[in-house]
This record gives C-alpha cells, structure tokens and sequence, in this order.
C-alpha cells in the first residue's frame, strides 16, 4: 500500500503534466483516396447513365427511322426486318424477367396466386403490351423523328392523373399536389398540338388520321404500365377486403405472376407484329434478301439497343443505391430526350446548311426545296458513308411538315416542349425521395421489368412513388425502429495495449452515437443505441492470508485503462489547471464474481463482468452462453413475461418481442479488437435491411509485427477476398469469426441455436465440433435453422495474431479439426439445408465438398509439388522424385504420435525452414526456365503465372490492402509448411483440447489451494476470519450485499478442488495456475479496487445487486454454468475416447492421401492415360517437345482452376457492391453528422455567450484579468478525433 501511495503522489506532481495519449482517430482508412474514389465513381455513373440511355433510345429510334416507308437504307421489301427487330427490342427484357422468375421460382419458395388476381394483373398487362406493339411497331414508322423521341414522354399521362388522385385520396392537398396537375395538363396539350399539326396538314389524308389516333390511343395505353405503383396505394388506404388481399396476393406471388405476365407479353408483341406486316402488305419470306452490309448494320443498331438498355437499367439502380439519385440518376434521364434530339437534328441541320451554301446562290432555300432534291443527291452518291445514309433518312421523315414555316416549327416544338416538361413535372416526386443507406431493389422500383423502348421513361417512373407530405420522414418502416445494440467482449489474458484498443473502440462508438436523451429535443440519432459488456474470464486469483479472492493483474489493468479513456475522451481536461475528475461509477458484488458498470461521457454504459471460475464456468463459449442468457433471456425477455402476468394481452405482447427481437443486436468481440464506428454502421445496415440474415462479419486484419504475422496477413487477405467473398457471393457465410460479427437476436433466440449452443460436452466428436471452433459452430447453427451470413468487406476490424511459430501452429491445431468437423456436420445435412435455407442451394454445397476435398488432399498434394520440384532441381525421374518427397512427412507423421506438442512444432519449425528454401530455388528454377526455354505454356508455368495475376489484379481492388502483396512471396514459400506439416501437426494433436494461445506457465512459488477436507474446528475459524474480513473491507456494506456475499463463495467451493469448463484436464505445462500476491488480508477485492492508483480520479461506488436478477444468475449458473468438478476417471475416458477419435480420422485421413499417392504413383511408372501435349514457344511456335500430363493431376488441376475462377467472379461482384455501399454510407452519415454537430456548435454557442457575458461584467474593471482570460483561451486541449495535442 505504500508504494501504492507513492505512485499516486507521484502521478499528481505539478511538474509532471505531461501524457502520453494514445491514437484514438481512424489512422489506418485513406479518406482522401476514398474520397477521390468516391467522387470519381460518381462521375462514372452518370456519364454512364446517360451515355447508356441516349444509345439505347438512340439505337431504338434508328430502327423506328429504317421501318419508315420513305427511307432508302432498308428497301420496301427488306421493312420487315426492322420491324422484327422493334419487337426483339420490346420483349428482350420480358425474356430476362421470365427466366429470372423461373429461376427464382425453383430457388426460392413461391405460391400460386388467385384467380381473380390473375385476371386482373394479365388484363392490365395485356392493356400495356398492346399498347407498347401498336404505339412502336405501327405507327410510330410513319411519324417525324423529332415527335417520335418525345411522344414518349407523353407515357405519364396516366402517372400524372393517379399522382393526384392519390395525394388527393390520402388527404394531402399540399403543395405537391400541384405538379401532377400541371403534369396532366402539359401532356394533353401536347397531344392537342401534335393532332393539330399532323392533322391540319392535310385533312384529307385518311391513313395520317389513323396513324394519329393510334399513336393517341396507344400511348394512352401504354402510360398503364407503371399501374402497380398506385394500385398499392389505393389498397393501402383502402377498407375493401378485396383490394387488401388483391395487394397481399400480388406481393407474395411475384414470381409466378411474372411468368405469366411476362409470357403474354412477348406473346402479344409477337401477335401484334405477325398481324402487322401482312395487313401492310410486306413479306416475311424476303427477310433473307438483305446485303450483308445491311444486315451489319441492322445486327449493329439491335446489339447496341439491347445491351445499353440492360446495362442502363443496372447503372440507374447503382446511381440509387449509391445515394447518388439526383446526380447521377434523374438529371442524366432528362436530359437524355434533348440529347436524342440533338443527335439527330443537328446533322440535318449541318447537311441543310452545307447544301446551301453548296449551291452557292442568293436565293432563299427552303427545308421543302431541300427535301426535294435530297433524294437526287443521295441517289447520286452511291458511295456515301452509313451516316450519311442514315442522316438522309432522318430528313425524310421531316420532309412531310414543312419546316420553313413557323406555324410548324412552333407546333413541333411546342408539342415536344410540353411532353418533356410533362414528365419532368410527373417525376418531381423522384426529386424528393428518401432512400435508406442500403436499400432493396424491390423498395426502389415498383417492378423489376424496363422498357427497351423507352428507357427513361420506364427508370423514372417506376421509381416507386409515396404520398407527399410536408414533413420528411423515413417511408421505409423497415428501417423506423431504433436498433439495440449489445457489444459483447470476452476477455481473458490481454495486454495492456490490446486491452487499451478495444477500450478506446467502445469510447470512439460511444462519441460517435451518444445515448439518446429523455427529452424529444435531445435526441440526435435514433438509429440504434449501445451497451458495451467485457466478460472477463478467470479474473480472480487466491492470496495468501486472505480468505476472499483477489482480482488478479489483468483485471486491475482494465479498471486503469478504462479511467485513462475516460479522461482522453471527457471534456473535462480544457482546462490547464482542473483536476481530471470522473464521475462516480458503480461496483457490484455478484454472484459469479463482480461487476464493473462505467457510464462513458456521452451516456452509454460499459459493464465489466469479472467472473471467478470457481463460481462460474469459465472460457470464451462459456462466457458467450453467460452474455446471451443474460442479454437475451434476462434483459429481453423478462419484462414480457412480467408484463403478461399483469394479464397484457398476448397478441400485442408477442408482437412486441418478436419486433426486438429482430431489432435487437449482439456484436461479438474479442478482447483485443481494434474497429472504428463505421465498421459497425456498415453491419448494422445489413442487418437492418435483410429480415432473413442472422449474422454479418466484417474484414479481419491480423496486426503485429514479425514473419510469422506477415504470413497471416497474406493469408487472411486470401481468404477473404477470394473464399468469403465467393461464399457471401453464391451461397452463405460458414464461419463468422467471433471477434467483429453482429448477430441477430432472433437468430439467435431461435430453436436449435442458443439453447444447442449450450450444451456440455459429452463426446469425444463434440469436444472438435463445440469448444475447438465456437464462432463456426454458432454459424452452423445458424446455417441449418435457414438463416444467412453475410460477409461485410467495408467493415474493417484489427486484432493481434500470433506472432511466433508455436502460437500459430497450437492456434491452428484447434482450428483445423473444428473447421472440418462444422463442414462435414453441413455437408451431412444438404438436403435439409437446401431446404430450409434459401441461400444454400445444392450447387453451393457441391462447391463446398469440392473444397473439402481439396483440403483433405492437401498433404499429397503438396508432397507431389515438392516431387515435381526435385525433379526440376536435381533431374530425377518424377517416380524416384515423388519417393524422395514423401520420405520426410512420413517420418515427421509418425514422430507426432510419439513425441510431445512442443518437440513437434520444433521439428515442424525446421522442416518449414528447409521446405522454404526449397520452394525459393523451384520458384527461381521455374521463371529461369521460362526465360530459357522462351515458354510460359508449361503447367508449373501456366500455374505461378495465373496465380500471380489473379492475386494482383485482385489487390488492384482492394487499393487499401495493396502492399500485402508483397507477403505473397513470403505465402508461396511457406505453402508446404502451412498445408503439409501443419496439417500433420493438428490432425495427430486434435485429441488435445487445450486452448493453445494466450497461455502462461505457473508462475515459481505459486501457492496451489489445498484440496484436503478441513476439520468443522478448521470450518469455524475460517468462517469467523472471512466474517472479519469483510466487516473490516466493506464501507458501510448494506445487509443486502453482506448476504450476497456470504452466497457467492459457498463453503462447498471452497473445499473442493480446481474447477473447469470441461471435464477434459488441460495439458499441466498450458494450464494458468495461481499467482501469489503480497495484499494485506484486511482488504477484499473492492476496497483494493477502490484504492488503485491511476492518472484520473475514478471514484467506485459500491451498491447492492438487484434481488431478482441474483435470482436469475443462481438458476442460470445451476443449469448452465456451474463449474464442472474433476473426475479422474470420466477424465480418463474422455481422453482415451479422444485417442480413438483421433486414431479412426487420421486413418481414413492419411489413408486418401495414400490413395492418391499411390495412384499418381502407378500412372507415373506404367505411363497409363497420359497425355502429351505439344510445347510451343512464346510466339505459338511448336518447340518439338511435349509435355505429359497425368488425368487425375489434370483433373484436380482443372478443378481448382474453376474454382479460383469462380472465387474471382464472386469477389469481383461483391466489390462492386461493397463500393456501392461504402459510397451510400459517405453519402448519408455526414448529413447526420452535421446536423449534429450544428446542433451542439448551437448550444456551445449559447453557453459562451453567458460565460463571456458574465465575465464581461465581472471584469470589466481591469486590463490584467482581461489579459489572463486571453491566455486561457489559447490553452491546448486533446482533439478525440485526432489523438493528438492541438
């Protein structure tokens, strides 16, 4: 206690002021780099976007122009070959959706709708599919290209009428009632003008007249097709049963009634077109009579058409979906018909004028003159370009107005005008729409179908379309409700560094979202809210001459980093000379050991949960089932319960659980866990938006310093940009890793999960399975109850991996066995997973036995790279060669059955050593041989080099995560080490279920507690001593902490000997024993706490537990978690039943390896179905050499070929998805943040404002005091964002 004394007066000398101060910023993110990304990505996608839809309408309106009957590319006989065209362009995304639907429809679980649901979806699909064939195919060919470009818009004729209708309906006469109406108006004058024009042109012309009014009556019907958007609304707000199950029945039943829909729809189009091209006295049988060029630029035109359209469609939803809506999706879209129309026009203009000023006289040329003669000259230029040719018949379509008179050129123009502005106003509403950070297709566009033939104006209005109101709100109700999040810690042995990560992580998230406050006008985000748990295991240790259990070092440097935080993070240091004081925090006594509750500066709560193993079952699974019981079954659940027992109605009840339930969140971390707020933000927005997916990770970076680590890095970053990628990517997640994931409550709550989870081992297979892998056993769970997981590669997260070869080998040990029994158990139950989960389909499982046999025959595979390479290097024949190369891990394999953990990993170390260099001269040897030889068209060749530029090209996409490549080489080396000898090392040492890591000897003179039974005279005294104890250590304890205490160690405990999580001893050289302390017996673990030095004052209060919740810990502990006692004999025979277990699998293990080796082997010396391959040089050039090539190494190779490839494909896709979320994220936090950030500069502002106030008046009498409050504004203070002094 002196020297306890003396470092606290020496850490408050007036001289010694100066910190060290920890980085608490987002150092390790380039957010320069991401933000020049993210602006460039923006520009991308809109000029995207737009380039996209002028050639889609462009290519559409060019084969509209070659169906005219005046043009000259296309001959009359050949029309109809643009006609057919039209309706491919009409029906191609009718195609898409019918195969997506069928599809999804075998995927995923679909019901069959109703008749009368049938009826009237296919009557108003039959509506529209007539209206787009007529309007397209029949009469838009004999209009002028300017009105075909923007009779489209007039499409939102009816948008415009069921807008107002609908905000009229709803009670919202507002001002956003008004567009709609205008819309409305705009578009019938349109029309009025554009019958006006063709009409008066020539009343006489009967087939004008009808060309009209089709055009008039087609797009009318056509402007149904976007009814689904208002039909929702109308059976929203309605109280007719019919219409509410007629909403219901089309939501459920999407997939089947897009079959439909989409069947009548290509079937109609193709009526429409059959019936057509008689009735215009055209023959489909001279189709075939094109010329080739013409049929170039036909095929041309449709290519065009058909691609810009499917990829406009799928740019304008990455435009939505990156919060980029306005920049990058509308304005390109309404632009677009001006550019169209620029596109054509200005070559007519640029041909009328050259032509004038070719004739080179003063008389006036009018556009009909021109008209006149251009056929002339375009029959006289036989050897004109294509554009030419095309920009000709373009002008012929003019030449029926005369576009030398004003009348005509206003009646044009003012047809267009009001059509484009029609829309412009029909689509306000786009302008305004709140989107959700990550947001579903489904939420953005009422219907999965776009419209080849008018792009635009299908984007823009499908959008789906809400009810205008003054007030913004969120019109999402999936993302309404305010997310819990429990952030759940198991610590054990950490360093003070790894503990001051996670520490500062848990502050950092607490400045980022503070706790909402009681008041409406205090609340800033409502979101999610937090609570952060530490579980600390084995936090106790024994003291000599003190009955009750002490913290141990660990525990005590949690409780000094924590008030170290604090006072970086509180405001309270702006002052020079203010002491560091924070508030007064809680300390509780509880009956698995003590609990530690901090309110951060910014009103969330940290608690730390000390647990003593001889109270509790300790370990990190067992500490997971202590925090979900607790989080879950406690905290969740009880008040329910309660509340039904004051007769609550259970309807209202259940639908309350179950909504926290699926709002309710745990995100699972280890002790040492390094991530930043928007690591969590990115997690939460999966689970937010996806009902079905039970658990998120995020990118794992393994941190230290050292070969050892430099390995794991390349190695996680393999893992994850290739293999959890392609798993996010074509099926589920198998494993989310327990030190960054969220999981969902619901998912966890659900049968079969947690209550499974907590179960005790009892067999040899479930001490591999349970307590080797917890977080891949947890996702199993998961995966069989149908649930998904997902992988979040913009979630960044830093944890220390080991950092010496014995570590990584001991980690890997349990990793390896575990990971391969969770597969196995999935594997075994395919059938039913496919099943239940959607995501998991038969084709994903087979992928993943394929990678399950990749790995059992990793070892041979391995021994036959190594033959391959003595063969290379010292000239051996491939059979002598592959004999050399199993020689030394057989020899290793059967030392592992003899010789102790520790003298293999240092045998292993050797051998890894020698195999590197090994791997160094083959990989030298091979690119020689390639520069020698002139030839990269050999296997091992083809093999490095595709490797080589799959992983570069996939750093390229991880800018960030760029300069891991450089460990490549360092993974390359070390291959026969990790997949040979390790492989060898966890499979004989997977009876060993010791933990590996983070574990220390017994330290010299540790006293071990006394397992002989004491007298009832030893009782006594012993009883009256702990009586002292605590009378003498506990200030003012109240008579309900004295009685908790006399219950958390029971007389029971303390008489029996050391207990554990399993029943299965640890190995006596990895076991942490007690460690001997010199604390005076007068004092219990509180006061000492109490009493702990640190740099800031943190005052701990003690106060007494909760009465019902020691109830719950008494009954939880007594079911789940009471500590298991020694049986030497169940000992024995869980360890012999471990022997067993490991003796079968290593046979059947080793056994396949044998197998493959020693078919590789025959087909080596007996020459078997071998195939020889011609070797050509790097010019293709035959060298005269072969290379020959065993089936099944082809055949494996091939592959994991195939498998790599699909693992790229899949990264490569969920990239672009991870920069779309990333991008909408950077969009739409810093809005929050800064009407945060307003709000507090308010107040602050305020409050200065009556500071200075009274200082002016208090002070305004002297110069001195004016000049000392000038220097104390220029004092420096800690910027948390910064960690740095400012």
């Amino acid at each position: 206690m002196a020297e306890d004394g003396q470092i606290k007066e020496m850490l408050t000398k007036p001289w010694d002021t100066a910190r060290e101060v920890p980085i608490i910023g987002d150092e390790q993110t380039p957010w320069k780099l991401i933000k020049l990304l993210r602006t460039i990505s923006v520009i991308a996608v809109a000029i995207t976007v737009f380039g996209l839809a002028l050639c889609s309408k462009t290519s559409f309106l060019l084969l509209i122009t070659l169906s005219n009957e005046d043009t000259q590319i296309l001959s009359a006989e050949q029309k109809p070959l643009a006609l057919l065209c039209i309706g491919c362009a009409i029906v191609s995304s009718s195609v898409l959706l019918f195969l997506k639907s069928i599809w999804k429809a075998c995927y995923k679980t679909s019901k069959l709708p109703r008749k009368s649901t049938v009826a009237l979806v296919l009557f108003f699909e039959f509506l529209v599919s007539f209206g787009v064939a007529v309007l397209t195919i029949v009469t838009m060919p004999h209009l002028d290209i300017v009105t075909n470009v923007t009779l489209l818009n007039a499409v939102a004729i009816l948008s415009a009428l069921l807008q107002a209708v609908a905000q009229c309906a709803a009670k919202e006469c507002n001002r956003f009632l008004i567009s709609p109406i205008i819309a409305f108006i705009l578009i019938l004058l349109g029309y009025c003008l554009f019958v006006a024009l063709y009409i008066m042109k020539d009343p006489t012309d009967t087939k004008m007249i009808i060309w009209v009014g089709l055009a008039v009556g087609a797009s009318l019907l056509a402007s149904f097709n976007w009814w689904e958007n208002y039909l929702r609304l109308i059976c929203e707000k309605s109280r007719s049963c019919f219409l509410k199950n007629l909403f219901k029945d089309m939501t459920k039943c999407q997939n089947i009634l897009h079959i439909f829909t989409s069947l009548l729809r290509i079937v109609v189009t193709t009526c429409v077109l059959g019936a057509y091209v008689p009735l215009a006295k055209l023959d489909w049988h001279l189709l075939t009579s094109a010329s080739s060029l013409q049929k170039r630029v036909i095929i041309f035109i449709i290519g065009v058409q058909l691609i810009s359209s499917a990829l406009c469609q799928w740019f304008a939803l990455l435009a939505c979906k990156m919060h980029a809506i306005r920049r990058c999706f509308i304005l390109p879209l309404y632009f677009t018909s001006l550019a169209v129309v620029a596109v054509f026009i200005i070559p007519v203009i640029v041909y009328y004028q050259e032509y004038k000023i070719s004739l080179n006289t003063t008389e006036s040329i009018t556009f009909t003159s021109y008209c006149n003669v251009a056929m002339d000259a375009r029959n006289q230029s036989l050897n004109s370009s294509v554009f030419s040719h095309l920009v000709w018949d373009v002008t012929q379509t003019l030449c029926f107005l005369d576009m030398s008179k004003i009348t005509d050129i206003g009646m044009l123009t003012g047809a267009a005008a009001s059509w484009w502005i029609g829309l412009l106003l029909a689509t306000l509403y786009v302008w305004n729409l709140n989107i959700y950070r990550i947001q579903k297709t489904q939420d953005l566009f009422i219907r999965r179908l776009y419209e080849g033939a008018f792009i635009e104006q299908s984007l823009l209005l499908n959008t789906r379309f809400h009810i205008q109101t003054k007030r913004k709100k969120n019109q999402f109700n999936e993302c309404d409700s305010t997310a819990m999040v429990y952030l759940c810690a198991t610590m054990w042995h950490e360093t003070y560094e790894e503990m001051m990560n996670i520490i500062i992580s848990i502050f950092r998230l607490d400045k980022y979202r503070p706790k909402t406050g009681p008041e409406k006008e205090d609340i800033e985000f409502d979101d999610f809210t937090f609570e952060a748990h530490i579980y600390f295991d084995d936090a106790f240790e024994s003291v000599e001459g003190n009955e009750e259990r002490q913290l141990n070092e660990y525990a005590k440097s949690l409780v000094v980093i924590i008030a170290e935080v604090y006072g970086i993070f509180n405001s309270i240091d702006e002052e020079l000379f203010r002491v560091q004081h924070i508030p007064d925090q809680k300390v509780i006594r509880t009956p698995y050991g003590g609990r530690l509750v901090i309110k951060m500066p910014h009103g969330n709560n940290i608690i730390v949960h000390f647990k003593d193993k001889n109270l509790i079952r300790h370990k990190k699974r067992w500490s997971q089932v202590m925090y979900l019981y607790y989080l879950l079954g406690w905290k969740l659940m009880t008040k329910y319960y309660n509340r039904r027992d004051q007769y609550e109605d259970d309807n209202t009840l259940r639908q309350e659980i179950q909504k926290e339930k699926h709002n309710t969140y745990l995100l699972a971390l280890d002790g040492d866990t390094d991530f930043h707020p928007a690591s969590v933000m990115l997690l939460i927005d999966r689970l937010k938006m996806y009902p079905r997916v039970g658990a998120a990770c995020g990118r794992i970076h393994p941190t230290g310093s050292g070969p050892v680590v430099w390995f794991q890095k390349f190695e996680y970053a393999v893992s994850h940009w290739l293999q959890k990628t392609a798993e996010h990517v074509f099926g589920c997640v198998l494993c989310s890793p327990g030190c960054f994931s969220l999981f969902r409550a619901e998912a966890l709550m659900d049968d079969n999960v947690m209550k499974k989870y907590s179960t005790k081992s009892t067999e040899a297979s479930q001490y591999i399975q349970y307590d080797q892998g917890e977080d891949r056993w947890l996702c199993t769970l998961l995966l069989k109850q149908g649930w998904r997981v997902e992988y979040n590669a913009a979630s960044d997260a830093y944890t220390n991996a080991p950092e010496d070869f014995k570590e990584l080998y001991n980690q890997r040990r349990r990793w390896g066995p575990s990971t391969m029994a969770n597969v196995v158990d999935l594997l075994g139950s395919t059938n039913i997973i496919s099943k239940r989960n959607s995501s998991m389909s038969k084709p994903f499982m087979f992928y993943q036995l394929f990678n399950m046999l990749s790995t059992v025959l990793a070892p041979s595979t391995i021994c036959l790279m190594i033959a391959g390479s003595l063969s290379f290097i010292l000239g051996l024949s491939n059979s002598v060669a592959l004999v050399v190369a199993v020689i030394p891990p057989a020899i290793y394999l059967g030392l592992c059955f003899k010789l102790k953990a520790d003298t293999q990993i240092t045998l292993a170390a050797a051998l890894s050593a020698l195999y590197a260099f090994l791997m160094l001269v083959v990989t030298m040897s091979i690119i020689g041989s390639m520069v020698k030889s002139g030839t990269i068209f050999t296997p091992s060749s083809i093999f490095i080099i595709a490797m080589s530029v799959i992983y570069v090209v996939t750093a390229l996409m991880h800018p960030q995560e760029l300069p891991l490549v450089f460990y490549g080489f360092l993974y390359i080396i070390c291959i026969p080490s990790a997949y040979l000898l390790l492989t060898i090392y966890s499979m004989v040492n997977m009876n060993s279920v010791s933990w590996g890591t983070r574990e220390t000897k017994s330290t010299a003179g540790a006293v071990t507690p006394a397992v002989t039974k004491e007298t009832p005279k030893q009782r006594v005294k012993s009883s009256l001593q702990r009586l002292f104890s605590w009378v003498k250590c506990c200030k003012k304890p109240s008579q309900r902490s004295q009685d908790i205490h006399e219950n958390i160690i029971p007389e029971s405990i303390q008489l029996e000997p050391q207990p554990q999580n399993t029943i299965v001893d640890d190995p006596p050289e990895d076991r942490q024993e007690e460690v001997e302390t010199n604390i005076s017996s007068t004092e219990c673990w509180i006061t000492q706490l109490q009493s702990f030095p640190s740099d800031v004052q943190m005052q701990l209060q003690e106060e007494s537990f909760n009465e019902e919740e020691k109830v719950f810990w008494e009954e939880l502990r007594e079911k789940y978690l009471y500590p298991l006692p020694i049986d030497k004999e169940k000992q024995k025979e869980m360890q012999s039943a471990l022997k067993g277990l490991r003796n079968k699998i290593n046979f059947s293990f080793f056994f396949v390896n044998a197998l493959w080796l020693v078919a590789t082997f025959t087909l080596e010396i007996f020459q078997i179905f071998s195939i020889k391959i011609n070797m050509v040089d790097i010019n293709l050039n035959n060298t005269g050499n072969f290379i020959q090539i065993e089936p099944l190494s082809f055949m494996f190779i091939l592959g994991f070929a195939v498998s790599v490839l699909l693992q790229f494909v899949g990264m490569f896709y969920h990239r672009v998805y991870t920069l779309i979320h990333y991008i909408a994220y950077l969009e739409t936090e810093p809005i929050q943040q800064k009407r945060t950030q307003k709000a507090k500069e308010k107040k602050e502002k305020a409050l200065q404002d009556s500071i200075y106030s009274t200082t002016d008046s208090n002070y305004s009498s002297g110069e001195e005091d004016e000049s000392f409050d000038g220097e104390d504004d220029d004092d420096s203070y800690i910027d948390p964002n910064a960690g740095t002094m400012v």
